[in-house]
C-alpha cells in the first residue's frame, strides 16, 4: 500500500510572467489514479511558522507569508509569491514533514510534492521558497522522531540550499549525487558531494550509487532517510545534463529502497525535479518513482528499527 501525502492546494494557477508550472503536481495524482495500484491519500497541514523560522531567516519567512518579497528575491525564486504560491510554501514542507511521519510507521511514504532544496536562508531559489528538507529534518529531530537523518539527493541539480542550511550539524548527512556543470554554478559544500560528467549514463550513474550510498548507509547510520528523488536526471529532461533511461530511473529507486529496507531504515520521499513540455509523461516519472518505491518497500519483511 503507497502512502501519499498530497494537498489540493498543491496545485496552483501559472504565475504572471513565469514559465514554471504547477499542474504537475494534480497530474502525478491523476497518473496514480491511472497505475491501478492500490493507494492512500493523506492531506497535510501547513508548517507552522516557527518551524520554518527554526531554519530560514525569520525576517524572509515574515515576506513570504505577508506577499512582501522583494523584487530581486522574486526573481531569484523564479517567480511572484502570491497568495496561492505562499499557502502551497507552506502546505510542502508540512507534507514532508507528514510523509516522514508516516514512513516511520509504513517503512514509506511519499509527499507529492516538496524537494525544494536550493532555497537558502534569506531568500528562494531556483523555483524554491522554502526549503521542506531541512526544515522537516530539523523538526523531526527536534521532536525525538529521529535522531540521524540522511537527506539523499538525487535530482540532478546540487542540494546547495539544504547543504547551506544544514552546513555543521552532525545529525543530518547531506548526499547530492548531480550534474557538476548544471545549476547552480556555485556549489555549496554537502556532507558528501558527488559531482557527476555530462551524459554520464545508467551504468556509470549507479556504478556510482553502488559506491557511496551503502558506504554512507553503514558508517552514518541514519535512522530516517528524506530521499529527494528528482527525475531530471533523465535523457530527456530540458533542464537535465544526465541521461539515465526510465530503467536506469527504475534500478535508481529500488537500490534506494532496497538498500534502506536491509538496513531497517525508513524512507520519505520528495517529487524534486522533473521538466519538460510533456507535463504528463514527467509527471508519470513520478508517479513510476512512488510505486516502484512502494513495491520494495512491501516486497520483502520490513524491520523497522
Amino acid at each position: 500500500m503507497l502512502h501519499v501525502v498530497h494537498h489540493p492546494a498543491y496545485v496552483s494557477p501559472a504565475t504572471p510572467g513565469s514559465h514554471f508550472r504547477f499542474d504537475k503536481y494534480g497530474l502525478v495524482m491523476e497518473a496514480l489514479r491511472e497505475s491501478g495500484l492500490s493507494y492512500v491519500t493523506h492531506e497535510p497541514q501547513s508548517m507552522p511558522r516557527d518551524w520554518i523560522a527554526a531554519v530560514h531567516d525569520p525576517a524572509y519567512v515574515d515576506q513570504v507569508l505577508s506577499l512582501t518579497v522583494p523584487p530581486d528575491k522574486e526573481r531569484r525564486i523564479g517567480f511572484p509569491v502570491t497568495e496561492h504560491i505562499m499557502r502551497r510554501s507552506i502546505l510542502s514542507p508540512g507534507g514532508t514533514w507528514l510523509a516522514a511521519k508516516l514512513a516511520l510507521t509504513h517503512g514509506y511514504a511519499a509527499n507529492a510534492a516538496g524537494g525544494s532544496h536550493h532555497a537558502l536562508s534569506h531568500t528562494g531559489a531556483g523555483y524554491c521558497i522554502f526549503n521542506d528538507l531541512a526544515i522537516a529534518a530539523n523538526r523531526l529531530i527536534a521532536e525525538g522522531d529521529a535522531a540521524r537523518i540522511l537527506i539523499l539527493d538525487l535530482d540532478v541539480h546540487q542540494g546547495d540550499g539544504t547543504a547551506s542550511l544544514l552546513a555543521g550539524r552532525g545529525d543530518i548527512f547531506t548526499l547530492s549525487v548531480h550534474a557538476e556543470r548544471n545549476f547552480p554554478a556555485r556549489k555549496a559544500r554537502s556532507t558528501l558531494d558527488v559531482g557527476l560528467e555530462d551524459g554520464t549514463g545508467d551504468e556509470a550513474y549507479l556504478a556510482v550509487l553502488g559506491d557511496v550510498v551503502p558506504r554512507v548507509l553503514d558508517d552514518f547510520a541514519p535512522d530516517l532517510i528524506l530521499y529527494q528523488a528528482g527525475v531530471d536526471p533523465h535523457q530527456e529532461d530540458r533542464l537535465g545534463r544526465l541521461a539515465l533511461t526510465d530503467a536506469g530511473l527504475d534500478a535508481r529507486d529500488r537500490f534506494v529502497m532496497r538498500q534502506a529496507r536491509g538496513r531497517g531504515v525508513p524512507v520519505a520521499s520528495t517529487m524534486g525535479g522533473g521538466y519538460g513540455a510533456d507535463r504528463m509523461a514527467i509527471a508519470r516519472r513520478h508517479a513510476a518513482c512512488m510505486i516502484r518505491m512502494a513495491e520494495e518497500a512491501i516486497s520483502g519483511t520490513y524491520r523497522l528499527t
